[in-house]
C-alpha cells in the first residue's frame, strides 16, 4: 500500500506539534502552581485616593482568609470582589492583580447620611447599609431617618428637601418618618414635631393625589414662612407641634409651660 510521503510528513510534524505544546501546558501549569505565586500581600486603598476611615487592611484579609486559597494566576478577582463587598462600611471594590504575589484593592467607603429605622444607616446615594454605629466619630451628629422597605431614596429625598427649607431658620431636621401609610412626621431641633399627613406625589395606594391635597413642598413653605410672624407673636413660647395636613392653614399646640414660684 502506497503512501502519500507529504501526508505522513504533515500527521508526523501535527503529533510533533501537538506533543511539544502539550509539554508547553504542563510546564506552565507546573510553575504556575509554584509556592512563588501563592498571593501573600493585599494592598487596601481607596478609590478616591483618600484615608479610609473605617475599613482597615486587617478587616479585609479576616473577611477572606481561608476563602481565597487560589494563587496569583487562578485567583478569581470577581469572586473576591465579591467577598470584600461584604465586608460592613464597604460599598464598592475593585480588585487586580500586581506582579508577583500581591492583591491591589480599591475600596468605596460606605458614607453616612443617617441612621435608619433601628439598626441600619443610610448612605449617600440614598442605600441603606448595615455596620457598627459605634464606629462613627464622636462628634457626629446624624439624623433618624424611618420608613418601610424600599423607601430609602424617597425618605432622603424628602429629607434633603426639609433640610434646605428649615436651615435660614436656623433649625435642624432630627427625624424623619415615612409611615407604612405614606404619612410623613418630622422632628426639628427645636423641640416641634411636624404631621404632614399623606405626599399626593409619593402616594403609592393614590399616585393621582386627594383631592385638595397639597403637595409635601408646599405644605413646608407654607410654615416656613408663617414661622417668623408667628414666632415673634409668640415671644417665646414654645411650640410642641404643628399640623400642616389643613388646605388652608395649620394648626399649633404649645408646650406646656411649668409655673415656678421661689420664696
Amino acid at each position: 500500500m502506497l503512501t502519500d510521503p507529504r501526508l505522513t510528513n504533515l500527521i508526523a510534524n501535527a503529533l510533533a506539534l501537538l506533543a511539544v505544546a502539550s509539554m508547553v501546558a504542563g510546564v506552565v501549569v507546573w510553575i504556575a502552581q509554584r509556592p512563588y505565586f501563592a498571593i501573600t500581600e493585599m494592598q487596601i486603598g481607596s478609590m478616591q485616593g483618600e484615608h479610609l476611615n473605617f475599613v482597615s487592611t486587617a478587616t479585609v484579609s479576616a473577611t477572606i482568609a481561608g476563602r481565597v486559597q487560589a494563587n496569583f494566576f487562578s485567583v478569581s478577582l470577581d469572586d473576591t470582589r465579591d467577598l470584600i463587598e461584604t465586608v460592613p462600611w464597604v460599598r464598592h471594590a475593585r480588585v487586580r492583580r500586581v506582579w508577583p504575589d500581591t492583591l491591589k484593592v480599591q475600596i468605596e467607603e460606605q458614607q453616612p447620611l443617617a441612621l435608619w429605622n433601628e439598626n441600619q444607616m443610610i448612605n449617600t446615594w440614598g442605600e441603606a447599609f448595615s455596620a457598627n454605629q459605634g464606629e462613627l466619630a464622636d462628634d457626629a451628629v446624624l439624623p433618624q431617618l424611618n420608613g418601610p422597605a424600599s423607601s430609602e431614596r424617597l425618605v432622603v429625598q424628602r429629607y434633603a428637601e426639609l433640610a434646605r427649607w428649615f436651615a435660614p431658620l436656623q433649625l435642624r431636621v432630627q427625624q424623619v418618618t415615612l409611615s407604612p401609610r405614606y404619612a410623613w412626621e418630622v422632628h426639628l431641633s427645636n423641640g416641634v414635631h411636624l404631621s404632614l399627613g399623606r405626599d399626593p406625589a409619593a402616594d403609592v395606594a393614590d399616585p393621582h393625589g386627594r383631592s385638595g391635597a397639597l403637595p409635601f413642598a408646599s405644605r413646608i413653605e407654607r410654615f416656613v414662612q408663617a414661622w417668623p410672624t408667628l414666632a415673634q407673636r409668640l415671644d417665646g413660647q414654645p411650640i410642641s407641634s404643628a399640623d400642616l395636613r389643613y388646605a388652608n392653614g395649620f394648626a399649633i399646640t404649645l408646650a406646656p409651660v411649668s409655673n415656678t414660684s421661689t420664696k
